[in-house]
């Protein structure tokens, strides 16, 4: 018998009452050019941005060229492939607003309040909510040991215990804050891959 997979609900709902579902989000960010044109408009949420200004981002981006060098065949190419394929689709899922008459581009309320990252785990790291099992179940391993009075931890004071265990949960929160950080869309610059 095939295992079900968990059904992941709506996140939200946008202004005109259509709900932003993680299966939406998991497919838009599922393809480069999605992924950067959502950085783009995250880094310039205060005002809409013009559909031109998004291409040659992108085109850029891709060709890893400063925008005043690119090609126009590329640029068009782009053009193109955003405004026929990737807007429509971003539009429809409700992350974006696309004013087409203007040529405008603006993510949706909905959208700007999802934080629109993945945990990516690289090769042999594991993912912070095992590390966060992990030191919690060694944390309360040590306390039951200081507990009975095992030497030498029985020797701790229980203000030590509290405090060492707290240090360690705070460097590794702050740490995990900082990394989530650096990977979230809409800060920093936009570093994955470029597509070959």
């Amino acid at each position: 018998m095939y295992d079900k997979l968990p059904r992941v609900g709506h996140i939200g709902t946008d202004s005109g009452g259509r709900e932003l579902a993680c299966d939406d989000i998991f497919d838009i960010l599922s393809n480069d050019r999605r992924r950067c044109i959502v950085h783009y408009l995250k880094k310039h949420d205060d005002r809409r941005v013009d559909l031109g200004e998004l291409v040659d981002y992108v085109a850029a981006w891709e060709t890893d060229t400063p925008i005043d060098k690119l090609d126009g065949d590329k640029r068009k190419s782009v053009y193109a492939a955003i405004r026929q394929t990737h807007l429509p689709k971003m539009e429809k899922a409700g992350i974006i607003e696309y004013e087409h008459m203007r040529g405008e581009v603006e993510l949706t309320d909905c959208a700007r309040e999802v934080q629109l990252y993945l945990e990516y785990v690289p090769g042999n790291d594991i993912p912070w909510s095992e590390l966060y099992l992990g030191q919690s179940a060694v944390a309360i391993s040590l306390i039951a040991v200081a507990w009975t009075g095992i030497y030498p931890f029985g020797l701790l004071s229980a203000w030590w215990l509290a405090l060492g265990v707290a240090t360690v949960f705070t460097v590794t929160a702050a740490t995990h804050t900082y990394q989530s950080r650096q990977r979230r869309l809409g800060t920093g610059e936009y570093e994955i891959e470029t597509p070959g």
